[in-house]
């Protein structure tokens, strides 16, 4: 199952829908705010209606006011390569935040935004909640996670680093793209160690395992938990390995024409051309 969100031709409405293997159906499951009344019972339950692909939208499958919790620094050679090489590492991890309308979808073209030099590629996991979090333990949270989602958490590097607070270099129009959500029953445990790739134009830049996270899926959501109410629909990055741009000799940033691509095992290939602003 490759969950998805669609609008159908003449409305804006959202639905989830499952996106066949071969790219040419959508199965209806609910619309938008339905699904994520009961994600995991409409996962389990699957749908009836079915579409073809060419009379939808894919869209990101995202409340509008889902909150989207990035996990920075979370790959002990990913510290080592960048700006904070030598520094100890953290007890609690660092989070920063995006905003849903930043999310995209497969094949979106991504801008560069004015004054950077490029955008930096950033492979990662999102995972999205299921189900309320209160003061949970970490595998109740764990638990609460209904599916995953390769990412790729592009990145304005100029922005980012003007000040020491990351939202604005994390916030470019379509600099998320997300792609479809795939049942955390299909996937297993990320501590099992899921091969993550991200490829420039065709040559392989990341090449890492999610068992090398610093702070796990359920740790950190268990933590996010005791300050607030994490809610059905709320996602989480979960940070990116070594081999991103800026840190290079000399730095290698994306340009207009390049296409980049992340794949994560059992999770899929996100691919996203870069164009001028």
């Amino acid at each position: 199952m490759r969950l998805v969100g669609i609008t159908r031709q003449g409305t804006e409405q959202v639905e989830v829908a499952d996106l066949a293997a071969d790219g040419t159906t959508v199965t209806v499951l609910a619309g938008l705010t339905e699904f994520w009344s009961d994600a995991a019972g409409y996962i389990s339950r699957g749908g009836q209606e079915t579409l073809p692909r060419a009379e939808v939208t894919i869209v990101p499958p995202v409340l509008p006011d889902a909150r989207v919790i990035c996990i920075g620094l979370n790959y002990l050679k990913h510290v080592a390569e960048g700006s904070f090489s030598g520094e100890a590492l953290p007890e609690y991890p660092t989070l920063f935040a995006r905003w849903s309308a930043s999310l995209s979808v497969d094949g979106t073209e991504v801008p560069i935004p004015a004054n950077e030099d490029g955008l930096d590629w950033e492979g990662e996991v999102m995972a999205w909640v299921g189900s309320e979090l209160v003061d949970a333990t970490a595998d109740d949270a764990l638990a609460a996670v209904v599916g995953y989602s390769t990412f790729n958490d592009l990145t304005a590097r100029r922005a980012q680093k003007i000040t020491s607070q990351w939202i604005l270099g994390k916030n470019g129009d379509n600099s998320g793209p997300v792609g479809p959500m795939v049942p955390a029953a299909e996937v297993g445990d990320l501590r099992d160690g899921l091969h993550i790739t991200t490829r420039v134009n065709g040559e392989t830049v990341q090449d890492a395992h999610t068992d090398e996270m610093v702070y796990t899926v359920g740790d950190t959501l268990a933590h996010i938990s005791r300050t607030f109410t994490v809610r059905p629909g709320d996602l989480i990055a979960t940070g990116t390995p070594s081999g991103v741009g800026y840190a290079r000799t000399p730095a290698w940033l994306l340009q207009p024409g390049d296409v980049v691509e992340v794949e994560v095992e059992r999770l899929g290939v996100l691919r996203n051309p870069i164009v001028a602003r």
